[in-house]
């Protein structure tokens, strides 16, 4: 069987000879080259032909995203972004996965020998799912737009004042009664992206659990409210759930829904792992099936492993609708594709038309009012 093999590019002769020693530790996968910065790199992918590389983020000479960008234009290939638990690290780090990188692994500020010790089996689970995945290029406006910041979002009020009143109350009834759920790891986070982007902003409320660390996931929504007509924020604890807004798992606790009163509010806990997750897509879930049931639609995004997939089933037992992305569209297909095997989803989509697809759902259930829109 044939190894997967491995360029490292780091500026830290450290970092370097760590990850050389965790990868040629795996029986599956060889480290043939270690790389300083990405003008040397660029010579040992030539003349190497690694199946992945991991990256760091911030080098002197080019930085990561200048390198990550020129690589996809000129040979797109598998990438796992090695970052700090920085902001600017968190910040730098999405905009590798815009540019297509596949993962990340978030090295500590301090003790970074240690650190990255006890991630060797997160570092290793990623490569190989690199070598795997299915490579999205990013369009030519992505790639123009590599390093520039988020555009302003303008958002919308709710209705606007033409809006037929009979009309606007089955939009408001409609976004006050519905929540939309949402789970996804690896690619998720471009695919969470897409559906948001998509939607409108009196869209009813979004709960989103995605599989990202710790000091990670704030930026991310704040990220997303700059793109998206709806609100995006991190969840925090006992808040009111609300149409037009998008509330995002805080990396390192789980996210579940409970009801206060007539409301929906959010839970943040620290409870133990499930699925080797937290946040976990079954603590979503689970609390969409058991509180929200057939006002709820569950949406299974891109990612590795079955997180989610049993309690999706749940959540459609209740009878809520359940759709999961195509593997087509995905870069890896396991959650989806555990979902589908569970029984668990009425229909499978490609990503560019599940957001789409949702609202007519939505629109068709609501009454004939909402149908004219």
């Amino acid at each position: 069987m044939a190894k997967t093999r491995v360029v490292v590019v780091d500026d830290s002769a450290l970092v370097r000879s760590l990850l050389t020693e965790i990868i040629n530790r795996q029986p599956d996968m060889e480290c043939v080259g270690a790389a300083s910065d990405p003008f040397v790199a660029r010579e040992m992918i030539r003349n190497l032909n690694p199946d992945v590389i991991t990256l760091d983020v911030e080098m002197p000479r080019m930085d990561g995203i200048d390198f990550l960008s020129k690589l996809m234009r000129l040979r797109p290939m598998p990438v796992v972004m090695v970052s700090t638990l920085t902001e600017r690290g968190a910040e730098v780090t999405l905009k590798a996965l815009e540019l297509g990188a596949i993962d990340f692994v978030a090295k500590p500020k301090i003790g970074v020998a240690d650190g990255l010790k006890q991630l060797a089996q997160e570092i290793t689970d990623k490569v190989r799912i690199a070598a795997k995945a299915r490579m999205h290029k990013p369009s030519a406006a992505t790639l123009a737009a590599a390093g520039a910041p988020p555009r302003p979002a303008h958002k919308e009020p709710t209705h606007s004042p033409e809006t037929p009143r009979t009309v606007a109350s089955t939009l408001g009834r409609l976004s006050t009664e519905k929540l939309i759920f949402i789970g996804a790891s690896t690619g998720g986070t471009e695919a969470t992206k897409e559906v948001l982007m998509a939607l409108p902003a009196d869209s009813p409320a979004v709960v989103i659990t995605q599989h990202m660390p710790p000091g990670f996931t704030k930026s991310y929504a704040t990220r997303l409210d700059g793109l998206c007509k709806i609100r995006v924020k991190e969840a925090s604890d006992g808040e009111r759930i609300l149409p037009g807004h998008a509330y995002i798992a805080p990396g390192g606790f789980h996210l579940s829904v409970d009801k206060s009163g007539a409301n929906y509010v959010a839970r943040v806990t620290s409870e133990d792992p499930v699925n080797r997750h937290r946040p976990s897509v079954e603590v979503l879930f689970r609390s969409a099936a058991h509180l929200v049931g057939r006002n709820a639609v569950g949406i299974m995004l891109t990612g590795m492993g079955a997180d989610g997939a049993r309690a999706m089933k749940e959540m459609r037992d209740a009878g809520a609708y359940c759709i999961a992305q195509d593997e087509q569209s995905c870069v890896v297909f396991g959650m989806p594709r555990e979902a589908i095997a569970a029984g668990a989803v009425h229909e499978v989509l490609p990503l560019n038309q599940i957001a789409g697809h949702m609202m007519d759902h939505l629109r068709s259930t609501a009454g004939p009012a909402l149908t004219r829109v």
